[in-house]
């Protein structure tokens, strides 16, 4: 097989890429990594726009000044019935971060003298509906000690008049100008009546908790809603709080590790099994304890079955002597601390708890979105916000792709490996495919690396909005050796075409993908 060149007289100047830039059809991938017909165009920008766009891209990967929206919220909401308001619980918040809510706009948008706060408000509220009676809530933002601006939606509820079965939850977020930034979109968010009082059976696992979950914890007593309190995080301790609650990530633990090891353990949590929390942000970790089943205000000890949202479940510390009933997370105000349990008179294999020692448990959804707008001034949404999931690689014939799976993609997305565009393919909402960059157009000394050159991997839009992403690529070099010293020995003629050859059979083979962390 013939390989391709690394460059072609009739091509303009640019970014090398697997495609020789040649226009003929016989030098266009004509399937992608399962087989399929591409059928979209494959589209890249002018030289001379790629050229501008290339230095805007270089600046956005060096000062990295994005802007993430983080909407947190609960997996599952409870229906109101009559003229009752069971407000979602916990209450779904937003968290906006990044340096880039910090730069000050541009095109008289600055702020005016003495001005502070967040640059932008927002309103959250339910996904359209035919029926929907949903509120729109304005969310107060405001600035946590780590930066960030936080804001959340206490009063939503969801009617018996709504039928729906699963509804997201919408953001749309405003500049203090009037500009609109956008409109995000939660994940789906299941109805249900009312907690399931029945046991649990795996066979029906659409409320169950799997090990790696994240959930939320709340206490409130007396059924109270103004007593509510959450487990949350604070200067690096858990704290029970009023206003913030944490995700924490539920896994199984193994007593014979060590704390903070965790053994890939998947299946469903059961009671009885001894877990780790830990906070999904901060990495705090709260010692193994084994969760326990809740009933009229007692610890079911000889319960196994598998845990259920919003379900009340207590917290205990093992290590107890034979015989005792344990010490459980309590809240006291807005510390954690343990509670000492008693025995159940009337009762074998109960446990006495307090209020504050039982809590609610409910598996919790996060979605974040990225951009940097500075390399674009421009009156339109940053929104839809492209979301890359996964990347699947195809290296055969002359030519590499890479086809990315995400949502919210349309055909004036361009893909970028660092400051390298590619030549993209718009297929369809949920799929974008792109010719991987020859390694050579990072740097002309490609034939004498011997370190893997890993890029970041990002999207950029028709109007320059950049979106950055969680996902890189490397490339692992071939062995070369460098010219030697003056007088040596010339290599042979042919020598240079067959490093070219090795190099492009290589680079065919040799890719990977790693996802940053």
């Amino acid at each position: 097989m013939d390989p391709v060149r690394a460059t072609d007289p009739s091509a303009p100047p640019g970014p090398l890429t697997h495609l020789s830039l040649p226009d003929s059809s016989e030098a266009r991938p004509q399937s992608g990594a399962d087989g399929r017909s591409l059928s979209g165009n494959w589209t890249r920008s002018s030289p001379e726009r790629a050229s501008v766009l290339r230095e805007g891209v270089r600046q956005c990967l060096q000062q990295q000044c994005e802007r993430t929206v983080r909407i947190l919220h609960a997996k599952v909401a409870q229906k109101s019935y009559g003229n009752e308001k069971r407000f979602f619980c916990p209450p779904p918040c937003v968290y906006l971060a990044g340096p880039g809510w910090r730069v000050k706009p541009v095109q008289g948008q600055a702020h005016q003298a003495g001005e502070t706060g967040p640059t932008v408000c927002g309103y959250m509220g339910l996904d359209g509906a035919s029926g929907s009676t949903a509120e729109t809530q304005k969310l107060n933002f405001e600035e946590q000690p780590d930066s960030r601006e936080f804001g959340c939606a206490k009063t939503l509820y969801i009617s018996d008049a709504d039928k729906r079965k699963h509804f997201r939850l919408v953001l749309r977020l405003v500049h203090r100008g009037g500009r609109e930034l956008g409109t995000f979109h939660s994940r789906l968010i299941k109805v249900i009546s009312k907690p399931s009082q029945k046991k649990q059976s795996l066979k029906n696992t659409d409320l169950c908790i799997s090990s790696g979950s994240k959930v939320s914890l709340f206490n409130r007593l007396r059924s109270q809603t103004v007593s509510t309190r959450y487990l949350s995080v604070e200067d690096g301790a858990f704290v029970a709080s009023a206003r913030q609650w944490a995700a924490v990530t539920l896994h199984l633990a193994d007593e014979h590790c060590s704390q903070g090891d965790f053994p890939p353990r998947e299946g469903y949590v059961r009671y009885g099994s001894l877990v780790q929390l830990v906070c999904t942000v901060t990495g705090i970790t709260l010692p193994p304890m084994i969760i326990r089943k809740v009933a009229k205000q007692c610890a079911l000890l000889d319960v196994d079955e598998p845990i259920s949202q919003l379900h009340k479940c207590a917290f205990q510390f093992p290590g107890d002597p034979p015989g005792g009933v344990g010490t459980y997370l309590c809240l006291a105000t807005d510390k954690v601390v343990q509670f000492q349990a008693s025995p159940c008179p009337k009762e074998a294999n109960r446990a006495l708890l307090n209020d504050s020692s039982c809590w609610t448990i409910i598996g919790t959804e996060s979605v974040e979105f990225s951009f940097n707008t500075s390399l674009v001034w421009t009156r339109e949404p940053v929104t839809p916000v492209p979301l890359i999931s996964t990347l699947e690689l195809s290296g055969g014939g002359d030519v590499a792709t890479l086809e990315l799976h995400g949502e919210n993609f349309h055909a004036g997305l361009k893909v970028w490996f660092g400051d390298v565009e590619a030549e993209t393919m718009y297929r369809s909402p949920r799929s974008l495919v792109c010719v991987v960059p020859d390694i050579a157009a990072f740097g002309s000394d490609w034939r004498w690396l011997r370190t893997p050159i890993t890029v970041p991997v990002s999207l950029v839009r028709a109007d320059g909005l950049f979106y950055p992403s969680a996902f890189s690529f490397t490339y692992t070099p071939e062995y070369s050796t460098r010219p030697g010293p003056p007088g040596a020995p010339e290599p042979a003629a042919d020598a240079d075409a067959l490093l070219e050859s090795i190099h492009h059979e290589f680079t065919r083979t040799n890719f990977h993908l790693f996802i940053q962390t």
